[in-house]
């Protein structure tokens, strides 16, 4: 995200390790999916929005980096924004050369620095842009990755720093970067999956708990000479957490997407992608925070990748809309930008 609120935190203890957990803050998953085409997408969940909106920012489009200068021309970008006075604040976004990348919340382990000479310093705010203005493949990420410093100047005294940690995907491979306390890390990501807390080694680490789950009805290992049978269909998955926790949704997430089935074609894979995420869902009330608030599900999201389309439902309206980026004009200087449908649109069959 490119916006920031204030935070209580807390210590907890996982594998052995001190680790922050944010009591409040917003509770985002990301996955990644691949039929015949490349999915990229996420939830942003938190207790309002800040008017969020599908941006794309053309090639042509003058971009100034704090420390690295002024960009009249880079890969055009389609995603989702907040936009404070002109200025393009991503959640999530894909470039044309179809690279996709997300900030998640990552309260208390992110740590940004102060300008490093001989580094490319850019500030947290300006890290999507800077990935996605000039690589077309996850490799040159990394190589841009190798010379980098994220700085810790805020947007603006009223937005100021997000603590994040992102994941990064083209349809070859996928990476998370976080921005800790013992520098930069760079994780390779099998399960193509990133919620928030704990750091992302210890999320794939508690995959380890789950090593017996299965999408086949259980077998009876519990006890020699105790007869159990299943007593219903459905039964597959059973011990799949459920709760609205940052590693439980990882879990989820990441058995839900490595065990989907979908066709090839695009409806189909757009559907399935959005059943995949809305297995994180955040419903309103089952997730209070301190002062009463309740955090819920704003936005999903799914872009296919290779053809730049940005798919999005939000919290009260299910209905699928998508915004084509190759539909306007790539070579413009001007942001294009398309406000969120939040009203619910129901279809009467008979009528």
């Amino acid at each position: 995200m490119g916006v920031e609120f204030l935070y209580i935190q807390e210590i907890i203890e996982l594998d052995g390790q001190s680790v922050f957990a944010g009591r409040r803050g917003t509770m985002c998953t990301a996955a990644t999916y691949k039929t015949k085409d490349f999915y990229f997408g996420r939830t942003l969940d938190y207790d309002f929005s800040y008017g969020d909106e599908v941006t794309i920012m053309p090639r042509n489009y003058s971009f100034t980096f704090l420390e690295m200068g002024t960009w009249n021309s880079h890969y055009a970008m389609i995603g989702m924004a907040h936009v404070s006075k002109g200025y393009p604040l991503y959640y999530d976004a894909v470039n044309e050369k179809g690279v996709g990348m997300a900030g998640l919340n990552f309260v208390g382990n992110a740590v940004y620095r102060r300008r490093e000479n001989g580094k490319d310093n850019i500030a947290q705010f300006e890290f999507i842009p800077w990935i996605l203005f000039q690589c077309a493949t996850v490799k040159e990420a990394r190589k841009l990755l190798s010379q980098i410093n994220i700085t810790n100047i805020p947007f603006s005294s009223e937005l100021p720093l997000a603590q994040l940690h992102w994941i990064l995907s083209d349809k070859e491979e996928c990476i998370v970067v976080e921005s800790v306390e013992a520098g930069l890390k760079i994780y390779d990501n099998p399960v193509g999956v990133l919620t928030n807390n704990p750091p992302f080694d210890m999320q794939m680490a508690a995959l380890r708990n789950y090593m017996a789950l299965s999408v086949k009805p259980p077998k009876n290992t519990f006890a020699p000479g105790l007869t159990l049978e299943t007593y219903s269909r459905g039964m597959g998955a059973i011990g799949l957490p459920g709760d609205l926790s940052s590693q439980s949704r990882f879990v989820r997430a990441a058995f839900t997407k490595m065990n989907s089935r979908s066709g090839k074609n695009e409806k189909e894979s757009v559907s399935q992608f959005f059943h995949i995420l809305n297995s994180v869902d955040q419903q309103r009330g089952c997730c209070e925070l301190e002062g009463g608030e309740c955090e819920y599900t704003i936005y999903t999201s799914c872009c296919n990748v290779d053809k730049g389309i940005y798919y999005y439902t939000s919290y009260d309206n299910h209905q699928i809309t998508s915004v084509d980026m190759n539909r306007e004009n790539l070579n413009s200087d001007r942001l294009i930008r398309y406000e969120t449908i939040k009203e619910e649109q129901i279809r009467m069959q008979n009528g």
